[in-house]
C-alpha cells in the first residue's frame, strides 16, 4: 500500500492545518494517517465521516473526539481563541444545512476562531434574516450556507458590507438536490464581491474565512 504523504508544513506556511478527507478512505487508511499525526504531535481534522467510521476510529484513538453533527473527527488541542468578539458568523437557510455549516464551524474553532451559528434564516421567511441583521453585522466574515436555489448569500451581500462566503449545499428537490443549482445561482449573483466555494465544502469555506482574517 502506498504511504500517505502528509503536509505537516502547511500550518507554518499558510497558517492552517491539512484536513483528512474521510468519506472515500477506509478506516485502516485513516488510522495510518492519524498515527503519523500523533508522531508529529500535530492536531488532526478528519472530515466527511459516517457515524460508524467515527466510532470505530475512537476505539484506536480514544483521545480523539467525533463530532456527529458535522461528521468530523478531531484529535489534538484546539488553538486557543483570543478574540472576545465573534469573528465569523455562519448562517444556514434551514436545518438541513447544519451538517455542512458545522463542518465549517469545527474547522474554524480548531484554528482558534470564535464563531456563532445561526440556523433557519433563509429567504423563504425573509423577516427571519432581517431580524438578525444587527447581530450578523458585528462579525468580520460571514459564511452563508444554502441549498435549493441558493439565494441567501446574494440577499445578504446586498445588505451588509462584510466579506461573505457563499457555501452551496446539496439540499433540495429535483434539479437542486445535488447543490448545482445553488452553486450556479451564487456564481451568477448580481451582488458584487460575493465569494463562493464548492458544494458542501464547509472546510474550504472555513479556510477562506481564515485567509480573509489573516490579511
Amino acid at each position: 500500500m502506498n504511504e500517505s504523504i502528509i503536509d505537516f508544513q502547511r500550518r507554518s506556511r499558510l497558517g492552517v492545518i491539512e484536513a483528512i478527507w474521510g468519506e472515500h478512505k477506509t478506516i485502516e487508511q485513516i488510522a495510518e494517517i492519524l498515527r503519523k499525526y500523533q508522531l508529529e504531535s500535530e492536531t488532526a481534522l478528519v472530515t466527511r465521516l459516517s457515524k460508524e467510521k467515527g466510532e470505530k476510529l475512537l476505539v484506536e484513538f480514544p483521545s480523539a473526539e467525533f463530532h456527529e453533527k458535522s461528521g468530523c473527527l478531531t484529535m489534538g488541542a484546539f488553538k486557543e481563541c483570543t478574540s472576545l468578539e465573534v469573528e465569523v458568523i455562519i448562517l444556514t437557510g434551514g436545518t438541513s444545512d447544519v451538517r455542512v455549516a458545522s463542518e465549517a464551524e469545527i474547522a474554524l474553532n480548531l484554528h482558534g476562531i470564535k464563531t456563532k451559528l445561526l440556523i433557519d434564516v433563509g429567504v423563504a421567511g425573509l423577516h427571519r434574516l432581517l431580524d438578525r441583521l444587527d447581530e450578523i453585522k458585528v462579525s468580520k466574515v460571514v459564511i452563508a450556507c444554502a441549498g435549493m436555489e441558493g439565494a441567501l448569500p446574494t440577499v445578504l451581500a446586498g445588505l451588509i458590507p462584510q466579506p461573505i462566503i457563499g457555501l452551496p449545499v446539496s439540499v433540495g428537490y429535483g434539479i437542486s438536490g445535488g447543490g448545482k443549482t445553488a452553486l450556479e445561482g451564487m456564481l451568477a449573483s448580481c451582488a458584487p464581491g460575493l465569494l463562493v466555494v464548492n458544494i458542501d465544502n464547509g472546510y474550504g469555506a472555513a479556510m477562506a474565512a481564515i485567509r480573509i482574517l489573516l490579511t
